[in-house]
């Protein structure tokens, strides 16, 4: 049996031995055929990176909020002026201390930040200087969660400064925050485009007009993205065939122009253009139609 089955002696024509294969109707752009696969492989594909993200920010979440709940009751609710009384380490997260103004608590702060800003028992400290300190606290924080969610893979600055904005951070704290990534080249565009590029290639190819969508949906400039993928050096035609030769498979009992009309749709949500797209299928058909002159 070839890789398109007969249908079992209904006696309508599939694809045999020895028989032409039908041509099929031409492809023409925006073909969207009615009887084609009920799944948006795209959309699935979106669906699975956001699914892995907000895994991901779970995660991340209930790590900020536990520690957050460590810390010693450091609110806002404290005084924002007055002398320093006292600078203790926090019982539960030794990397920061709480600052204590004419004996009450007044708010917390990262221990190495009060180092660097030679905070000591009697330094008398204005309302500015406060804000600053607390600004600063909230950037450091910002930074931190920032750099948590890149532990699971690059991200784009816009990713970045959306997450750090569900978060609750303001646009002040959040660029400061970007600015310290930035310097440190934790995140670049331009790198994780190469990246982005990179790992869907060897893990799920798609054509060029896809990656250009996913990289721009994600802020990437569209200079950026080009550069990137014109630097990858994308065969489209060979990815093509290659994820056309998997999903073929799926096909196997349909007839040639069914089977035809589903796999350049499918090419096409894969972001593959139609110059891309019918050369790839009279190479995957016609793998089909030699596998069964082969078996005979």
């Amino acid at each position: 049996m070839g890789r398109f089955g007969h249908d079992g002696g209904s006696g309508r024509g599939r694809w045999r031995s020895g028989q032409r294969r039908p041509p099929g109707r031409p492809i023409v752009q925006g073909d969207t055929p009615q009887d084609d696969d009920p799944a948006d492989d795209q959309r699935d594909d979106q669906r699975d990176d956001q699914r892995d993200d907000q895994r991901d920010d779970q995660r991340d979440d209930q790590r900020d909020d536990q520690r957050d709940d460590q810390r010693d009751g450091a609110t806002a609710s404290g005084p924002n002026q007055g002398r320093i009384t006292a600078v203790k380490p926090q019982v539960r997260d030794p990397e920061r201390v709480s600052v204590f103004l004419d004996g009450v608590f007044a708010f917390g702060l990262g221990a190495q930040l009060a180092l660097d800003h030679g905070l000591s028992v009697g330094d008398d400290l204005d309302a500015a200087r406060v804000a600053a300190l607390r600004a600063a606290d909230d950037t450091g924080k910002a930074t931190n969660a920032a750099l948590a969610l890149l532990a699971h893979r690059p991200r784009s600055l816009r990713e970045v400064r959306d997450r750090l904005r569900q978060k609750g951070y303001g646009p002040e704290t959040i660029e400061a925050a970007v600015a310290k990534l930035e310097g440190w080249r934790y995140v670049d565009d331009a790198d994780f485009a190469r990246y982005w590029v990179e790992n869907r290639q060897a893990h799920k190819p798609r054509g060029r007009r896809l990656l250009e969508q996913e990289l721009r949906i994600k802020g990437v400039e569209r200079e950026t993205v080009r550069e990137a993928i014109d630097a990858a050096e994308i065969d489209e035609h060979a990815a093509a065939v290659a994820v056309g030769r998997a999903k073929l498979r799926s096909y196997e009992g349909l007839e040639p122009a069914v089977a035809r009309r589903r796999l350049a749709a499918y090419l096409a949500r894969r972001g593959f253009g139609f110059d891309v797209v019918r050369p790839a299928l009279e190479v995957l058909l016609g793998e089909g139609q030699e596998d069964e002159t082969d078996e005979e």
